[in-house]
């Protein structure tokens, strides 16, 4: 597999800038060093081709892909991301619970109030890189 170019680091990190969503700890050593896995020495076995199909099924739903958007901004209560979604608070909530269970998400609670944020800089990003392949193939 090839390494990604730094002019595709720019790239990603442009489109992302202008729409507003890269996350603030984002930085470019994160994309230059996306392919530095040994999994590139080998091939995949079923198992963890299946993984990584249920893993992008997390990603398959409107919903979730808004929540993920929201949380690139950084850690926020359910009943905020309730309000900016315009969604239940307990429609939110199931929604929380999965991308909780897949590992996408992770909460802190203090008193009755729960806080989400992503659970790590690598599901920024995956969404970043998506959106900059929708925008890229949409010319814009």
């Amino acid at each position: 597999m090839e390494k990604l170019s730094i002019k595709a680091v720019e790239n990603v990190m442009e489109i992302t800038k202008r729409v507003g969503t890269l996350p603030k700890q984002m930085n470019v050593s994160i994309y230059e060093n996306m392919n530095d896995c040994s999994y590139n020495d080998k091939p995949l076995s079923l198992d963890t081709l299946f993984e990584l199909s249920e893993f992008f099924k997390f990603f398959g739903d409107t919903t979730r892909i808004r929540i993920i958007e929201i949380l690139l901004s950084g850690e926020i209560s359910v009943n905020e991301i309730a309000e900016k979604l315009q969604l239940g608070q307990s429609a939110v909530s199931h929604q929380l619970r999965i991308l909780r269970t897949a590992g996408l998400v992770k909460p802190r609670r203090v008193g009755r109030t729960v806080f989400y944020a992503l659970d790590d800089e690598h599901i920024g990003l995956i969404f970043n890189t998506g959106l900059a392949h929708i925008l890229h193939k949409k010319g814009v």
